[in-house]
């Protein structure tokens, strides 16, 4: 005779999201005991788990969690994206997040690694994976631990699919409190505008030559259709990033730039009030790359007449101090990862079998 009855199911289903069923095995192999039977569901769920391990998990979420002068930012991936916006999983990145946060744990190396609720990490993730029934991934993990005088703060977007975390160092504790909400507008920009990097001087030599040959190359092919069309071509660009446009390129730039005034007739008087107009724009036309994948060098996405780094100086001169972005994190959901991608009949063959 059974020593449970309907109560402890609904009471051990409550306490492990376990099936009804799976609820009742438990518990007849338990002989009714409570603790017992959440032993043999967890022995289970690990099996379980072990067999959706082997499925890529390309889909899923980013969590953020921001206080004071520290933040954490945490991708988490699922095999679907309908499991990635049930109850269940976010409560599993409350959790993730949370104890990154608390116990300072820098990538996803230290959280897998790490202990939480009194037991390993991988046993909480495997119970995890076998109640929400996909194998989940804590993929990639960042940790910013400011003190005083940096600025912290972050977003995430509001599909949860890619979310940032950033820090600025200030000259006071004041400052850094006043360019904190002005890093939350970073945070969405980065977010929006997909930086690879912060500064041009992040940029690898070798990726920087390519991209340039690269590029001359597709304005040399857009120009000859626009020949055909018989409209205006494009200028070609020397350069790509400011990393390239050394003292000497500069120098040379600005000589060019003084023998077209004086070809232009212009007094050589004024060429002092009409070369720097000319050499910024000299400048902004031979560093595309660093507009477009470097943080500092993009248009903020609220005031176009400004890049970020102007946008965040002027702030931080209007607190009474100076603010310098040192750092930035910005996880996107599935990056690089290879799906093998299968043909539905070939799907349904497997399962079958």
């Amino acid at each position: 005779m059974a020593n449970f009855g309907p109560k402890d199911i609904k009471k051990l289903r409550e306490m492990t999201d376990a099936g009804m069923m799976d609820c009742k095995k438990a518990l007849t192999a338990a002989d009714g005991d409570m603790d017992k039977a959440v032993e043999w569901l967890r022995d289970q769920g690990l099996g379980a788990a072990a067999k959706k391990a082997g499925k890529v998990a390309a889909e899923g979420a980013i969590g953020v969690k921001v206080e004071g002068h520290k933040a954490v930012i945490v991708e988490i991936n699922s095999q679907t994206d309908f499991v990635a916006q049930n109850d269940k999983f976010k409560e599993v990145m409350n959790t993730v997040v949370n104890h990154a946060f608390e116990n300072n744990l820098p990538d996803a190396e230290a959280i897998n690694n790490s202990e939480i609720n009194g037991q390993p990490f991988s046993e909480y993730l495997s119970l995890q994976i076998a109640t929400i029934g996909e194998n989940l991934v804590v993929r990639r993990a960042a940790l910013i631990n400011g003190d005083e005088n940096t600025a912290v703060n972050g977003y995430v977007h509001s599909n949860g699919q890619n979310g940032v975390i950033i820090e600025a160092r200030c000259d006071s504790a004041k400052t850094a409190e006043a360019m904190t909400p002005v890093l939350r507008e970073i945070a969405m920009h980065a977010a929006a505008m997909a930086p690879t990097t912060l500064s041009y001087k992040d940029f690898d030599p070798k990726f920087v030559e390519e991209e340039t040959q690269g590029r001359i190359v597709a304005i040399e092919k857009e120009n000859e259709e626009l020949r055909r069309l018989g409209k205006t071509e494009k200028n070609i660009p020397q350069y790509i990033s400011m990393s390239q446009l050394t003292d000497e390129v500069l120098a040379a730039a600005e000589e060019a730039l003084k023998a077209e005034l004086a070809a232009e007739g212009k007094p050589e008087k004024i060429w002092d009030k009409i070369l720097p107009g000319k050499l910024a724009r000299f400048i902004s036309d031979n560093t595309t790359l660093d507009q477009e994948q470097c943080l500092l060098d993009q248009k903020f996405v609220m005031d176009d007449s400004k890049t970020v780094l102007e946008y965040v100086q002027e702030k931080a001169k209007a607190a009474g101090g100076t603010a310098d972005l040192v750092h930035f994190v910005r996880l996107e959901v599935g990056e690089g990862i290879e799906v093998e991608e299968e043909d539905f009949a070939a799907e349904v063959a497997k399962q079958m079998a």
